[in-house]
């Protein structure tokens, strides 16, 4: 969808100012097979192709402990994405609702998240199933998942 046109019915936009409030570092890009929206899957699937998380060198060191977690979160940035829609129509159902109900990547801030299978680490790439973004898409973070993740009792 590019910003100005492929309304549905019903959906409407807000002008907005270009965003400066906030400054996020990419860590890397994901590479998928999806090069575009229309072959994308609206959700990963657990036995969804082989995806590659390609991590800037740098952060090689951060994915230390990270293959303990056979689920991680992935958090990426939607930069494909529209940003302007208040409501919208979904394809599926035809109803029309607020962005911030709708697991949509069209949002105001269009951050992606994604519960993924790791599959193996090999220096700064992470190899996963399960994802739904498309090929190149930006990279923001990696966290294990939260229900594996048990925090030690703080000390009294």
């Amino acid at each position: 969808m590019s910003p100005s046109t492929d309304l549905r019915p019903n959906e409407e936009t807000v002008a907005l100012a270009a965003p400066n409030d906030a400054s996020l570092r990419f860590i890397g890009h994901i590479e998928t097979p999806w090069n575009n929206r229309a072959d994308c899957p609206r959700q990963g699937h657990r036995d969804g192709p082989e995806c590659r998380l390609v991590l800037h060198p740098v952060w090689a060191a951060a994915l230390n402990g990270l293959a303990d977690y056979p689920v991680i979160e992935v958090l990426y940035w939607l930069d494909r994405s529209r940003r302007d829609l208040l409501t919208q129509s979904p394809k599926h159902n035809g109803e029309t609702v607020g962005t911030f109900a709708l697991r949509s990547p069209v949002r105001p801030n269009p951050i992606g998240t994604s519960l993924v299978r790791l599959i193996g680490i090999n220096g700064h790439i992470v190899r996963v199933r399960s994802l739904d973004c498309l090929n190149g898409t930006p990279l923001l973070d990696i966290k294990p998942n939260r229900c594996d993740f048990t925090p030690q009792a703080l000390p009294k």
